[in-house]
Formats: C-alpha cells, sequence, structure tokens
C-alpha cells in the first residue's frame, strides 16, 4: 500500500450547523488526544459533533459535546462515547484563545474533523452567535448567489 504525503487531508466530519448559527472570526488547528477505538470508529466516520464546544482550563484546552460512537470490534477496551477529549496546542495558541473566550460573546468550536497525514486533527473558530436578522440576512444573500449563479450558467447554455 502506498504512503500518503503528510499533508494529504481527509475530512471525517464538519458541524454544518456552525456556519448557519455562527460568526466566525478566526480559525485554528489543534490535535486530538485519542484511544486505539476512538481512532477506528473515526475511520468509519461515526462521529457527531453538532454540538460540540471547547473549555480552556487550568492552560489546557478540552473538547466537549462530541460523540464518537463505538467500535463494534474493540471488544472489552471500549472508549467512553461522550468523553472529554484533550486538544493539542500551543502553550501561546491556549493563552490567546484563553483570553478571546473571556471577552463577552466569544466561543470556540469546532468546525470539522480530519485526518492529516495519519494524525486525527480538529479545526476550531473563535465565533460569537449569529442574530435572528443576520440569519436572514445571509440566507437571503446565498439566495441571491444562487439565482446569479443560474442565470450565468443558462447564459451560457444558451450560446
Amino acid at each position: 500500500m502506498a504512503k500518503l504525503p503528510k499533508d494529504h487531508v481527509v475530512v471525517i466530519a464538519t458541524n454544518r450547523k456552525a456556519t448557519h448559527d455562527f460568526e466566525i472570526h478566526e480559525k485554528f488547528e489543534a490535535g486530538l488526544v485519542l484511544v486505539g477505538s476512538e481512532v477506528k470508529s473515526l475511520r468509519a466516520a461515526k462521529v457527531t459533533m453538532a454540538d460540540g464546544w471547547v473549555e480552556i482550563r487550568k492552560h489546557q484546552a478540552f473538547l466537549h459535546g462530541i460523540q464518537i460512537n463505538e467500535y463494534s470490534q474493540a471488544n472489552r477496551w471500549q472508549h467512553e462515547v461522550a468523553r472529554i477529549r484533550k486538544l493539542l496546542l500551543h502553550k501561546r495558541e491556549i493563552a490567546k484563545l484563553g483570553t478571546k473566550t473571556l471577552i463577552k460573546g466569544y466561543t470556540l468550536i469546532p468546525l470539522q474533523l480530519y485526518f492529516k497525514g495519519a494524525r486525527v486533527k480538529a479545526e476550531l473558530a473563535l465565533v460569537t452567535h449569529k442574530k435572528q436578522h443576520d440569519k436572514r440576512e445571509s440566507s437571503k444573500k446565498a439566495d441571491a448567489q444562487r439565482e446569479i449563479d443560474r442565470a450565468m450558467l443558462s447564459s451560457r447554455k444558451g450560446k
């Protein structure tokens, strides 16, 4: 079997709800501390991450609310499905994120989980909640862009 390059990315799961409910300000990449059965389960894409969030506690970052389902062949060495997982970040990044999350309205959430080479990484985002009128405005923009794309496509087909 051929080896994949170290920067080869395979997306496992994305948090689609995040772009609808939050306004994204900054993105970060973090590694995860996992056990073997969790990695096997992630390879089978058995993960739910809609309610995930990150907590900075005692100069360490922890991922909450991510559910990695049990791996059926793991026998008695199963992992806990909804356990809190440690994130691997540099001290400077943790300090920066800790101070920003203390500011009112900022939250740190996972956007996606992916394999980067053989390692599991999480893309984190520093976000604020969107108001209801902001959600309506962004959906109107998306609808308008969709109409523009359809008109452009139909004009190209007409030629």
